[in-house]
């Protein structure tokens, strides 16, 4: 990559903070990574976005060439997006209403379709597995995952390749075991 490396461009833009943060998921860590500063970079984001394409591309068959991309809204809109336009195929993405994702707008995700499922950051994988089941309820056939940043642990597995421009692990804890809570270090919010 022409840029850096993937956490190499993360640390340029100020996309990575240490400190004591709360994540979408509840959980406490003692590192944030902020994708939104890269994604308000369009020739960033193409270069990281070439590059998954390609590592997806070398993950699957060439019979399982993704014709449509859907992402969770917020965060992967805009990688989703990048993705199909380098890809040459469709994009939609998933909202949140009732505090589940679901297809709105009249997008459709059409049986027997391959989809390639892409979000921000992983570390549960929650979004990306309500977005598995929104694709699949729908008889279309999921043949990859790509993310900017894996950050699951070795307890988090999902039933489909997956590439990532950074892969990195920071210590997470539940809320009522976290000794940054502990030692009185302010917890940020900075997710959406």
């Amino acid at each position: 990559m022409a840029g850096g490396s993937g956490l190499e461009l993360f640390e340029k833009y100020g996309a990575v903070r240490a400190g004591h943060f709360e994540l979408r998921s509840g959980l406490h860590s003692d590192r944030y990574f902020q994708c939104a500063l890269l994604m308000q970079r369009p020739q960033v984001m193409e270069e990281i976005c070439g590059r998954l394409a390609e590592a997806v591309m070398e993950r699957i068959v060439p019979e399982d060439r993704p014709q449509l991309v859907v992402s969770p809204a917020i965060g992967g809109i805009i990688l989703g997006y990048e993705l199909a336009r380098i890809m040459g195929c469709r994009a939609v993405f998933l909202e949140k209403e009732g505090g589940r994702l679901v297809l709105r707008r009249a997008f459709e995700i059409r049986e027997g379709e391959r989809v390639l499922v892409a979000e921000d950051v992983i570390t549960r994988g929650g979004r990306v597995r309500q977005t598995i089941a929104q694709v699949t309820a729908r008889c279309a056939r999921v043949v990859a995952v790509a993310v900017l940043v894996d950050r699951r642990g070795g307890d988090v597995t999902l039933d489909y390749p997956l590439v990532s421009v950074v892969r990195a692990v920071p210590k997470v804890w539940d809320a009522a075991q976290c000794p940054l809570c502990e030692r009185g270090i302010p917890l940020e919010h900075p997710g959406s």
